[in-house]
């Protein structure tokens, strides 16, 4: 790089609009800078969310997964709910939680907590309003008054016919960031079409791969398109609050679940874009690999996956005791094992079906195949893996009391972000956000409920 290329680049740098990110920061004792305090290497990491505010008006599954995600960094989260039901899940039972003798007596009218629920609203608070409502729209203002970050799910322009569109809410706060969260997208002949999981599953390909070669289609045992596309929005929306760091501004992202779940086919779209290769389900095997598959054991099933010919020969030799599979003129290598598949399969299922499933684990284990059982959920749950990663959590709700929960994910330095509310009952923290976050008095509350606005 020439002086002058450097020189030049300095002095574009130099120009870039800065804005400092509106994080907590502490000052310094030493260098009198501004920075985050140290965290000792045993506490994980400092919440990285902290002090930004959330205006969640989702329900259902991909809004609340996007909005739980990010009250798991540290977020303070606003569920704003319909009054008198509140979010669809909370009466998609059973099961639910069962309720405490002593839960408080201001939820007494309400059913217990769904299990649907609790799953996807961890470290939320709970806010009931009417934003049909003109007080109610008022209400919501006051919040985006104060909010970093929006998100919804409604359909496209339907929020902006009751003054809660991202132009009257940019109006309102420039630095808001507003997440859309849609079946299509806000923009194409199909934008103001409702979208649900099953339905994108279908329509965006992905239940034309899954299931059997000789039966129907079938869909994912979860609404796996409303999760991914919650985790497309929330990284969407962590993008969004950085480059609002870099030019002041809000951002508007338009995430759905057909682009989401097209972009989740990986190296299936890519087969067809690049060599026009149709896809076609093929069950729990690889187009391009055997043997790759679930097979049956005497008293249960197990994935092998043999990805190449080292593999392929420690499985038939060391685990099958079957040599011959290594010479076979057809099974020599991976495209002869294709080519040949149905011979080879039969073969395997015959000889993995004269022992029970633990024989088989024991003599993969160690081998260098990659394997694995088919596990039922209370098999999952027990799995020394998952106990040795604390894979749930024990939190204690206010109406069910002790209940477990699927913990986050992710580690930091070796600790997960806690949990640091159970996932709320209806209204649970209405009057406290309107008093303590928007300052209403306890008339105008009283008033507000008598309206039924809240």
């Amino acid at each position: 790089m020439s002086l002058v290329q450097l020189s030049s680049r300095r002095v574009l740098w130099a120009a870039r609009p800065r804005t400092l990110p509106r994080f907590p920061f502490v000052r310094c004792k030493t260098t009198d800078q501004r920075r985050y305090p140290p965290e000792p290497e045993s506490s994980g990491m400092p919440p990285p969310l902290k002090g930004i505010r959330v205006v969640d008006l989702t329900r259902i599954l991909a809004g609340p997964m996007t909005t739980m995600l990010l009250a798991d960094l540290g977020a303070d989260v606003i569920k704003v709910e319909e009054v008198k039901r509140g979010d669809d899940t909370r009466s998609w039972n059973p099961p639910s939680a069962p309720l405490k003798s002593d839960a408080p007596a201001a939820a007494a009218h309400l059913p217990a907590e769904s299990a649907y629920f609790l799953a996807a609203n961890r470290n939320k608070r709970s806010c009931t309003v009417n934003f049909k409502h003109p007080r109610g729209v008022e209400i919501i203002h006051d919040l985006i008054r104060k909010a970093d970050v929006l998100v919804e799910n409604f359909l496209p322009g339907k929020l902006a016919e009751v003054g809660l569109g991202w132009e009257d809410c940019r109006k309102i706060n420039s630095r808001l960031i507003y997440a859309s969260i849609t079946g299509y997208g806000q923009t194409g002949p199909w934008a103001k079409y409702p979208g649900y999981d099953v339905v994108i599953e279908g329509e965006a390909g992905l239940m034309h791969i899954t299931g059997e070669p000789d039966s129907p289609p079938c869909k994912v045992g979860v609404a796996v398109t409303d999760i991914s596309t919650g985790l497309y929005a929330h990284g969407a929306i962590m993008a969004a609050l950085i480059s609002r760091q870099q030019t002041g501004r809000g951002v508007w992202v338009d995430c759905n679940l057909f682009e989401s779940q097209i972009a989740g086919l990986a190296n299936i779209a890519s087969n067809f874009l690049i060599a026009g290769q149709e896809a076609g389900r093929h069950g729990t095997s690889h187009p391009s690999i055997v043997p790759y598959q679930a097979f049956p054991c005497k008293d249960g099933f197990l994935m092998i996956g043999a990805g190449n010919n080292r593999q392929y020969s420690l499985l038939a030799e060391e685990v099958l005791g079957c040599p011959e599979l290594v010479i076979d003129p057809r099974f020599v290598t991976n495209a002869l094992r294709v080519q040949n598949r149905a011979a080879l399969i039969e073969r395997i299922t015959e000889i993995l079906m004269t022992e029970g499933r633990d024989h088989w684990i024991e003599k993969l284990t160690g081998k260098g195949v990659p394997f694995g059982p088919i596990n039922n959920l209370a098999q999952t749950f027990d799995h020394p893996q998952a106990k040795a990663r604390g894979i749930t959590v024990e939190v204690d709700h206010p109406r069910a009391g002790k209940i477990k929960l699927v913990a986050p994910a992710v580690t930091y330095n070796g600790k997960k972000m806690p949990i640091s509310r159970p996932p709320p009952w209806l209204s649970q923290h209405t009057e406290e956000v309107l008093s303590q976050d928007l300052g209403y008095s306890a008339e105008k509350i009283r008033e507000l409920r008598e309206l039924e606005v809240i």
